[in-house]
């Protein structure tokens, strides 16, 4: 089931202390003593409980926002937010906490405003309302309205809007720079690539010579290649079509400008454009395609590495697939917790691409070769597509649902055809692309036919 890639809390925030620019310290501190902190050097206990509520709100949202849409890291920047009132808002090491504060911050640290129809922390600015003054909410203003008998909630409204709302009891956990820690290439295929195409089409938007990719599948095509490339050419990267740190990061500073996400009238993340088409961590109990794919991997690697016992492909994550996720996460160094996230998943494609790559030329005979380690897409043109279309080619002579292929090594709309037809008649999601389930699928048909010869 495609899954939503909502907001979290930050365990901990990196504060820089001073302007952007500045060679100031970093400190990292506790996400909830951050906010008290810069609770207590915003705003003075003595003010009424509801308008102390609306302002930590809006500095916790303020604070998300900066996380969320990593608006100093996109820019090369090693830390979340500044101290400066430039900028951001303040934050004072060692400064002391007033206990009030600090009893509202531990109830609502993890509650945040958001704008309705979108995912994202708002960008809730604010000033004092007294020597400066903005857009968004005036802190000595919330006093007055508190005053006035408004709870929190519509002080909020009444500086946000009535289109906001206020996500309760978020997950906290762990965050770390949304990179993936090595480039994103052609063949690739997951959740980062969906993010990927989503965040460039929208960004063609403001710049058409961008080309729009066609399917934000997750599968990382010839057309996502040359977005990314068009994408570099335009804002002087290296024109190399994979997305290294670098384009990553400048992709993701345009897509938070194009859609203003540091703006109180944000465009905004919608629900349908942070949804994902690949699981985030494969578990127990669950079955499917990305099952069926971890077990193909583990089954691979474990033929050529004695110490693992390989996995029947069953489609279902039970014991036995339990026990070789521990048994691999125990031999290449991983915590062992039977579950694939993705630091496990990560070795598992590495030690597979290895594994393959080091096999001799014509080890497995007459069969069929072992899945090339990436996607399969039209427009593509190599060795591996000649490799499937031999394979279709033998299967449509015996199976005449499926449509004959001619042997090119370019994939194109008869290669999609045919794959599409054998995913149709082999229960496989339709998506005319070649993944490692379905190359098995092909390869086993294939192996069955040449043996009966």
């Amino acid at each position: 089931m495609p899954e939503v890639l909502t907001p979290i809390i930050p365990e901990y925030i990196t504060v820089h202390l001073g302007p952007p620019d500045s060679n100031a310290q970093n400190v990292t501190v506790p996400f909830i003593d951050y906010v008290k902190n810069v609770a207590s050097s915003e705003i003075y206990p003595t003010w009424p409980e509801n308008a102390l509520r609306a302002n930590i709100y809006a500095i916790i949202s303020f604070a998300l926002n900066r996380v969320y849409t990593e608006h100093y890291r996109a820019r090369g920047y090693d830390f979340d937010i500044t101290n400066s009132t430039q900028f951001d808002q303040a934050f004072v090491p060692d400064r002391e906490i007033f206990e009030n504060i600090g009893y509202i911050v531990d109830q609502i640290f993890n509650n945040y405003v958001v704008r309705q129809g979108s995912i994202q922390p708002l960008f809730t600015a604010f000033c004092n309302g007294t020597t400066s003054t903005c857009a968004g909410l005036s802190q000595w203003g919330t006093v007055q309205l508190a005053e006035e008998g408004q709870t929190p909630f519509s002080i909020l409204q009444t500086y946000y809007g009535d289109d906001i709302g206020i996500v309760e009891n978020a997950p906290v956990g762990f965050t770390t720079e949304s990179y993936p820690g090595v480039p994103i290439k052609e063949g690739d295929a997951g959740n980062n690539v969906r993010i990927l195409q989503t965040e460039l089409n929208r960004i063609a938007r403001n710049y058409p010579a961008i080309p729009k990719i066609e399917k934000e599948n997750g599968i990382f095509g010839v057309d996502t290649t040359e977005s990314v490339r068009k994408f570099q050419e335009i804002f002087s990267l290296p024109q190399t079509g994979e997305v290294d740190k670098s384009t990553w990061y400048k992709i993701k500073q345009y897509y938070n400008g194009v859609k203003g996400l540091a703006d109180l009238s944000s465009e905004g993340i919608s629900v349908a454009e942070a949804t994902v088409p690949f699981a985030n961590e494969v578990s127990a109990g669950m079955g499917g395609i990305p099952v069926t794919t971890v077990q193909y991997y583990l089954s691979i690697i474990a033929y050529f590495n004695g110490a693992l016992e390989p996995v029947p492909r069953s489609g279902t994550f039970g014991p036995e697939t339990v026990a070789a996720v521990e048994r691999f996460q125990q031999f290449y160094g991983l915590p062992v917790t039977g579950i694939v996230d993705n630091a496990t998943w990560n070795t598992i494609t590495k030690i597979y691409t290895e594994t393959v790559a080091s096999l001799p030329q014509g080890y497995q005979g007459n069969n069929a070769k072992l899945y090339p380690g990436f996607f399969l897409t039209k427009g593509m043109r190599n060795q591996s597509v000649s490799d499937l279309q031999t394979y279709l080619q033998l299967i449509a002579k015996n199976i005449p649902e499926i449509p004959s292929v001619s042997v090119t090594g370019y994939y194109g709309d008869q290669t999609e055809a045919a794959v599409s037809a054998f995913q149709r008649l082999y229960g496989i999601d339709v998506s005319g692309a070649v993944g490692p389930v379905t190359w098995a699928t092909i390869a086993n048909q294939y192996d069955a036919f040449v043996n009966a010869e």
